[in-house]
């Protein structure tokens, strides 16, 4: 992984020979309204995998929610900076609209106080490559660094960094049903 994009490597089939299907660098998805955050989105699915398609398929996120509906998913290397380098509290309206262009569909799970605090209907399981980071949950926090692993099961969460170094975590987002997901505003 670089500053200018993470190499993806797709496999696939050639007759009944396994194959490079595709092999590009995916460049991070970034917004000026969040300094030092950054999405890799490495690949997406918006419906259930066939293991044997064979082909790459379109770029990741190309037409694509920022979630992944039931059955599909996201994959995702997702930077987060050192806490103080990120957005001011309240995020102006152009800001706002630059996110929903960039990840469309994210601010429909963000909590309107912009803390970060979202619950979103996916089971998550994620892997910090670099740095540590803070995973924040209603009963409190929990320190995690570079290989913790973690699953997340569609709770209400928020990512801090307090260190001095960006966090870099691979994240893998699948699909589930919204039944029991809270609102924007983390009503029930």
């Amino acid at each position: 992984m670089t500053e200018n994009g993470v190499r993806r490597v797709v496999t696939g089939h050639s007759g009944a020979r396994s194959a490079v299907a595709g092999d590009h660098l995916v460049e991070p998805v970034v917004v000026s309204a969040l300094p030092g955050y950054s999405w890799h989105r490495i690949w997406s699915q918006d419906q259930p995998p066939a293991a044997r398609e064979g082909r790459e398929g379109p770029p990741p996120g190309a037409g694509q929610a920022h979630f992944p509906p039931p059955g599909g998913l996201r994959f995702t290397i997702y930077t987060v900076p050192p806490q103080g380098t990120g957005p001011a509290a309240e995020l102006a309206a152009g800001a706002e609209r630059e996110l929903e262009r960039a990840l469309p569909g994210r601010s429909r799970y963000m909590e309107t106080s912009q803390d970060g605090m979202h619950r979103t209907p996916t089971l998550d399981l994620i892997c910090v490559l670099s740095g540590e980071i803070w995973l924040e949950l209603d009963d409190g926090g929990i320190h995690l660094r570079q290989g913790d692993c973690v699953v997340q099961n569609g709770t209400r969460h928020a990512w801090r960094n307090r260190s001095d170094t960006p966090c870099s975590m691979a994240i893998v987002l699948i699909g589930a049903s919204e039944a029991g997901h809270g609102h924007r505003d983390g009503r029930q």
